[in-house]
């Protein structure tokens, strides 16, 4: 019998029908599981409706003392003599090549079994039940341990272990050892479990874990140098990351296309080992004799390179195409066809003529949602709490952004000077930029442990003047911090309304 999609909550008070085996004075050990609560109502099945009153003695909590260890002694004794000799069974349960001799009172606390013994199905009469593991993850030892915890109501999860435990608690439909493996992904996710742990999530409806990890690779993939985790990122995973507005950008746009190159050769690759600065050179060589051999055909176009389009299809080419060195290196690599390129370049080309032969200010009415799709990204990294400016490489359609920090403050700044920026600076009186500005502090695991934010907002500003967009001054903050930026310079046809049209 498969899982079942229905759920049977077992009501667990009061005391079980005579069970076979169970030890001498378990009347008494039974007061005292009930005064300690739901937690170990868990571990003593009941058919019967009836209370218990709590017992206080005269000396308050301190007189329950003997009886929380009676309580756990009685549950270890039931564990010992129930669960691992099997004394009294009732039935077998019979899977990956073991046997369990058990009693349906008790695995009727599971969902799974209370539906096989109390419906229509065959099962519900036999003495020897053979279960189909559908799932691979399960494996013998979590469902030894997934059973054991029907008769002593806990069970210790390793983090190791936690993947198969999920499994066989979403297959028995217990929900208590489910959310317990819930609790412990999101206390030990870090860049050896944050792709198994999205996975499992995936696969057993977990939409809270599934977020915690998305987030995580949303905050680390282009922070940490990792070839494993890398190694690990499918390519509906990545096609997600690569696609958020959310990801922690380091430096520009040019860097994801960088990442995404990485992963695509060790996913082509999976064998290759070797040090962290041999990765690039490397994948770009192998690129490079994968082109020879297709006679120069886009590697997108090939037979190897079309699983991976969806991928690079989240790349915002408009904020690479318009640095000159990462447009030549788009065009060595011939990763990507140029019917992609094409378009591209002909609205850049449009939107510099309007930057410069119109009075186009940016942005005014802004559509949240597609600025989240077409904004650009970028980021940087404040080391230490000291004074520190910098700017971002690229074309800005005549801004020339500057951004600050200094006393705790981040600060963006118009230059008018004519510095290296790209190409020249709009002397435009007043010019507009849709922004939002995200900082976080992460621990050593990956984990947020400082986040801050701002809105979207439209900034306006004038010729060298400057606007504080975030303050840490009464803030807690541990440095290194990952500072990063969505910017959207100019309006789009459909995106933007101006006032002026």
């Amino acid at each position: 019998m498969g899982a079942l999609n229905s759920r049977m909550p077992w009501n667990r008070v009061g005391h079980a029908p005579d069970e076979p085996g169970a030890p001498e004075g378990e009347e008494e050990a039974e007061e005292a599981v009930i005064e300690e609560g739901e937690e170990n109502e868990e571990a003593r099945p009941s058919t019967s409706q009836g209370r218990h009153k709590r017992k206080t003695g005269p000396e308050g909590q301190l007189a329950k003392a003997p009886h929380r260890k009676r309580a756990k002694d009685s549950l270890e004794s039931i564990y010992e003599t129930l669960f691992l000799r099997g004394e009294g069974s009732d039935v077998q349960i019979r899977a990956l090549g073991e046997e369990w001799n058990l009693h349906k009172v008790y695995l009727c606390q599971s969902g799974y079994f209370a539906s096989m013994f109390s419906g229509a199905w065959r099962e519900t009469s036999m003495n020897t039940v053979e279960l189909q593991m559908p799932d691979e993850n399960i494996d013998c030892e979590a469902l030894h341990e997934a059973l054991g915890s029907l008769y002593r109501g806990s069970v210790l999860v390793p983090p190791g272990r936690v993947v198969p435990m999920l499994a066989t608690a979403s297959m028995l439909q217990l929900d208590k050892l489910i959310r317990q493996c819930g609790e412990i992904m999101k206390e030990t996710v870090s860049d050896q479990t944050v792709c198994s742990y999205y996975y499992s999530a995936e696969s057993y409806g977990l939409q809270n874990i599934r977020a915690m990890c998305l987030q995580w690779l949303l905050d680390n993939l282009m922070t940490q140098h990792n070839e494993e985790l890398l190694r690990e990122v499918s390519l509906d995973l990545m096609k997600e990351v690569i696609a958020s507005s959310d990801l922690f950008v380091m430096e520009v746009e040019m860097d994801v296309y960088t990442t995404l190159k990485k992963w695509m050769f060790l996913q082509l690759q999976p064998t290759w080992r070797g040090p962290r600065r041999d990765l690039l050179p490397d994948a770009n060589s192998w690129f490079a004799g994968s082109r020879q051999e297709s006679e120069g055909t886009p590697f997108l176009e090939t037979e190897q390179g079309r699983a991976f389009v969806p991928a690079f299809q989240q790349l915002r080419l408009a904020y690479i195409i318009c640095d000159l060195p990462s447009a030549r290196i788009i065009d060595q690599d011939a990763l990507i066809p140029a019917t992609w390129l094409t378009p591209v370049y002909k609205e850049q080309w449009l939107a510099l003529l309007r930057a410069e032969q119109t009075r186009d200010r940016g942005p005014v009415d802004v559509y949240v949602s597609d600025l989240q799709r077409t904004s650009m990204r970028c980021g940087g990294q404040l080391l230490r709490d000291e004074q520190c400016t910098w700017r971002w490489a690229g074309f800005n359609f005549g801004w020339d952004l500057v951004v600050c920090y200094a006393n705790r403050r981040i600060i963006f700044k118009r230059s008018a000077l004519n510095n290296s920026c790209g190409l020249g600076v709009s002397l435009l009186w007043q010019r507009k930029v849709a922004f939002r500005l995200r900082l976080a502090s992460l621990d050593r695991a990956g984990r947020a442990i400082f986040r801050k934010e701002t809105e979207y907002h439209v900034l306006s500003l004038g010729k060298d003047e400057e606007l504080e967009v975030m303050n840490l001054e009464n803030e807690d903050v541990g440095f290194p911090i990952y500072v990063t930026c969505n910017f959207l310079y100019l309006p789009e046809r459909g995106v933007f309304l101006s006032k002026d049209s």
